[in-house]
């Protein structure tokens, strides 16, 4: 993975982690926690892709199970978040921009939905039996609304960030015409263009006779000149 994405991604991942463990899981709401860690995941997976969302994913999910106060078996939620980010990235167009709001939304509700499950049933299979006592349904709804609810927020702003993490000024100057290395093509295409026009009007006059004169110091016209080369 690149060192930029590596750049941005520690320190957003480090900042959610710290407001969810810090504020929202102190907000004692109904259900589920709202999972601003995830939807930094799910963010950065839009625009880095499958490989890069599934390795910060992984990333942010062990750094989840070491930090207080963590009562779940180290490595559950960075299997969860490596899924999430992986499929995440899956999504994420060739052009690598989205056209519209309408995939990123079902992107998050899926992992909001996909998160919940599989915390729940790797949990079954470890012997954490919490998830029953609290009902799976009621944390599925809740997971999913509170990230809803969150998402407009968090989603857009660290896909903006990574976003210009992936600028290539080389390729936008080339495409948009600016700096030199984009000017040098335009300026080179308009000389070849007024060449070409300055051309085709000197044979325009060669053929229709309107040659202009020369300059004082010659005698002769240049229609007598081109009459004279026709005749040869």
């Amino acid at each position: 993975m690149r060192i930029n994405r590596i750049l941005l991604a520690t320190p957003l991942v480090v900042v959610a982690l710290i407001i969810q463990v810090s504020i929202l899981a102190r907000l004692q709401l109904p259900g589920a926690v709202p999972d601003l860690l995830m939807l930094v995941v799910v963010g950065l997976a839009l625009v880095y892709g499958h490989v890069g969302g599934s390795l910060i994913g992984f990333g942010a999910g062990l750094l989840a199970d070491l930090a207080p106060p963590a009562d779940h078996a180290i490595g559950r939620y960075a299997l969860v978040l490596c899924v999430i980010g992986y499929v995440a990235g899956l999504t994420k167009p060739d052009n690598g921009q989205h056209r519209s709001a309408t995939l990123p939304l079902v992107v998050v509700i899926g992992a909001a939905i996909g998160s919940t499950l599989m915390y729940a049933g790797v949990g079954s299979l470890v012997g954490d039996t919490a998830a029953r006592h609290v009902g799976l349904v009621g944390l599925l709804l809740s997971a999913t609304l509170y990230d809803l609810l969150l998402a407009p927020f968090a989603v857009p702003l660290v896909m903006a960030l990574a976003r210009r993490t992936e600028h290539d000024p080389l390729a936008t100057d080339a495409a948009g015409g600016g700096g030199m290395a984009g000017r040098q093509p335009a300026y080179g295409w308009l000389a070849t263009g007024t060449g070409l026009k300055a051309s085709r009007n000197a044979m325009k006059a060669i053929r229709t006779g309107r040659v202009p004169k020369p300059a004082r110091g010659g005698r002769a016209k240049g229609v007598k000149g081109i009459k004279g080369v026709k005749r040869l």
